[in-house]
């Protein structure tokens, strides 16, 4: 850069496996960023590849403290995701960088991804369509599958994606039943849950008296494996299981032991606690396991979707600073770009 000119601020991708950045990269540039994809998850070659970036955009890499620490103009994380367990919030807030997501782009898209699980799993479909052939015509799963109407669905956590699938399942089930510990108890919320059809319950009560049990959680250290072996023991035998939120929910050798116990019929699932799954992973190639490759989120409309809100959350931070969807709340930085000692909680 030539003396006395003005530095652009500087964006830049990790890595971009699955995603078209372009819509992204467009909307940076038109405000003034210069841009540049990196297009890998190695931290060392992140850092190395953006020490002097204003705003990091990552896919799916993980950014450690390591890594923030080691790049001192930066103002933000801007996720393509809703999840964030993969980056250090404490160490980004610490050094008054913002962490952002994409909050309620993908609802309809997760929540309906969910319930096609659900009855995939529930309506045998794997073992029918597998059976679907003239050899195999007359053959029946060695268990009829239930008439939905007479079963219950519980649904935990009752954000935004949780109540969305309530909407679209819930007229297929007897009863809804709902938990989620941060839900407030106002007027306005026990109307929409009302309206809904969802009944409020403890965790105890929503788990054991679930035929189906759907997942709408953030991984978190309160929520990692929540759903061990203590947790299956009290769902229903012959209950099925449905996550679309984070692999790392669930304890892989406990859900494994309760499928072959017979004690849950099944599982559905979008999402498992290493993506994509070693060759020795014990739940991919399972008859009882519906499974598809974290994809509930993805539509014509989210694949452009994510990438813009990613972007335009990075371009907030870096000329407003304050984004539209952070998930952290960093103490501001001098005008130095030291960071102050202290940060906000969370």
């Amino acid at each position: 850069m030539s003396e006395g000119a003005v530095r652009r601020p500087l964006a830049v991708y990790t890595d971009v496996d699955d995603t078209d950045p372009a819509p992204g990269i467009a909307l940076l540039e038109s405000h003034g960023f210069e841009v540049r994809v990196l297009g890998t998850r190695d931290p060392r070659a992140i850092i190395e590849g953006a020490r002097d970036a204003d705003a990091l955009l990552p896919g799916y890499a993980a950014i450690t403290r390591e890594v923030i620490e080691a790049l001192p103009r930066l103002k933000v994380i801007a996720l393509m995701s809703m999840g964030f367990d993969y980056v250090d919030i404490e160490a980004a807030t610490e050094r008054g960088v913002w962490v952002t997501n994409v909050p309620g782009a993908a609802t309809e898209e997760v929540a309906t991804h969910a319930l096609a699980l659900l009855l995939a799993s529930m309506r045998q479909l794997p073992f029918y369509t597998a059976s679907a052939t003239p050899e195999r015509w007359n053959e029946r799963a060695p268990k009829a599958p239930p008439r939905l109407s007479e079963q219950t669905l519980g649904i935990i956590g009752l954000g935004k994606i949780g109540r969305e699938f309530a909407r679209l399942a819930g007229p297929l089930f007897g009863r809804v039943l709902g938990y989620d510990p941060m839900l407030p108890d106002t007027a306005s919320v026990r109307s929409d849950l009302e309206r809904l059809g969802i009944e409020r319950m403890s965790l105890d009560d929503v788990r054991s008296g679930s035929d189906a049990l759907s997942l709408h959680l953030p991984l978190t250290a309160e929520t990692t494996a929540m759903v061990d072996a203590e947790f299956l023991a009290r769902m229903p035998a012959g209950s099925t299981l449905v996550n679309v939120s984070r692999g790392g929910l669930i304890d892989n050798a406990a859900l494994v032991a309760a499928l072959d116990a017979g004690c849950l019929s099944g599982a559905a699932l979008d999402v498992l606690d290493e993506e994509p799954p070693p060759a020795a992973h014990p739940l991919p190639d399972r008859d009882d396991v519906v499974l598809t490759p974290h994809i509930a989120y993805f539509s014509r409309r989210t694949e452009i979707e994510y990438v813009r809100v990613q972007a335009q959350n990075a371009v907030a931070a870096v000329t407003t600073g304050k984004p539209e969807a952070a998930v952290n709340s960093p103490s501001a930085r001098n005008n130095s770009g030291s960071h102050p000692a202290e940060a906000h909680s969370l």
